[in-house]
């Protein structure tokens, strides 16, 4: 099966990532220093309307809502967690309030993607992790298995963070939160061991079955069509073709030429249906269902797809497999 070019791997070099790390540092040095100056920051610890933690409990704020589904799953009851984006929201996009930081320096642990996921963000983490431990967990992967962007993305030495996608790869940011919290609260070393385990054992049972239920499409319409690049470690360990209108960033832009590539790409293999993200505009999708059925083919809607947030806390679709779960619903439903 044909590749597009949006799919394919390159290694990422360490070098490279020192690089951005040190401009990252510097900026978050200005920036939180700007705060402190400006008097923004109040030292407040924990956001009104979340449990403060019991004596004993690890402080732990995190990035993402998936992530901080995971590291609950690790943590457990000797952990408080607290999660600085909730459902619908852009992590690429997301900038750090005054209340942000003040929670951020005030927790005993920091857990975040990494990878640029949270580019806004990130000053803010380089320099809070001057004074507290912060986890990059997406890091914890072995370089030579990420992927960088394609060829005409914008900055170089930004690499596709989306690594939930595969499973397989999410199970090395198990093991990094459960080294952290374990470092952090040695005593409890052993419970965050046998609960990362459990949670392992989940993950895999979980890749076999979005194996087996993407196996189900006809090969010729597994194509993901999205609004932006964000499933290629989907497509590469779910052996599915992936399409994203825009680059791996949000903040990228989606040209004509963009929209007229895909829409010949979707109407030539007889793709049924695009897909909408949570947490990004649906306008370039519906730009592509115009171009498409003025070429003649019948594309539609197939449903929206957690991309980069989860669904709301307390739904199935709220935890890190219950979002997998229900993409995949989606896409069997939608390409079938």
């Amino acid at each position: 099966m044909r590749q597009p070019r949006a799919t394919q791997p390159r290694a990422i070099q360490p070098r490279a990532i020192q690089r951005t790390r040190r401009r990252r540092l510097i900026t978050g040095v200005i920036l939180v220093a700007g705060m402190l100056l400006s008097g923004s920051i109040t030292f407040a610890v924990w956001p009104h309307g979340e449990s403060s933690a019991r004596p004993g409990q690890l402080r732990v704020v995190s990035t993402t809502n998936f992530l901080t589904d995971t590291v609950r799953e690790v943590g457990g009851d000797r952990v408080a967690v607290s999660g600085l984006m909730g459902p619908g929201v852009d992590p690429h996009l997301y900038n750090a309030t005054a209340s942000d930081v003040a929670r951020l320096r005030g927790a005993d642990l920091v857990v975040a993607v990494g990878l640029y996921l949270e580019g806004n963000l990130q000053p803010v983490l380089d320099d809070v992790a001057e004074r507290r431990p912060v986890l990059l967990a997406g890091e914890r992967i072995p370089t030579e298995r990420l992927l960088e962007p394609a060829d005409d993305a914008p900055a170089a030495e930004e690499f596709d963070p989306h690594v939930w996608f595969d499973v397989q790869l999410w199970r090395f940011v198990v093991n990094g939160v459960r080294d952290s919290l374990s470092a952090q609260d040695p005593a409890n070393a052993a419970y965050y061991r046998q609960r990362a385990a459990s949670y392992r054992a989940e993950l895999d049972q979980l890749d076999t079955e979005i194996r087996a239920r993407i196996a189900t499409i006809p090969e010729s319409r597994r194509v993901l069509v999205t609004s932006h690049d964000a499933f290629r470690y989907f497509g590469r360990a779910y052996d599915m073709d992936v399409v994203g209108i825009q680059g791996i960033s949000t903040s990228d832009e989606a040209t004509t030429a963009d929209v007229e590539r895909v829409a010949n790409l979707v109407a030539r293999r007889q793709v049924p249906a695009v897909f909408v993200e949570s947490s990004v505009s649906e306008q370039t999708l519906q730009a592509v269902l115009a171009a498409a059925r003025s070429r003649d083919h019948p594309l539609r809607l197939g449903g929206e797809l957690y991309s980069d947030a989860a669904g709301a806390a307390g739904t199935p679709e709220g935890s890190y497999p219950g979002m997998l779960r229900a993409n995949v619903d989606r896409l069997v439903a939608g390409l079938s």
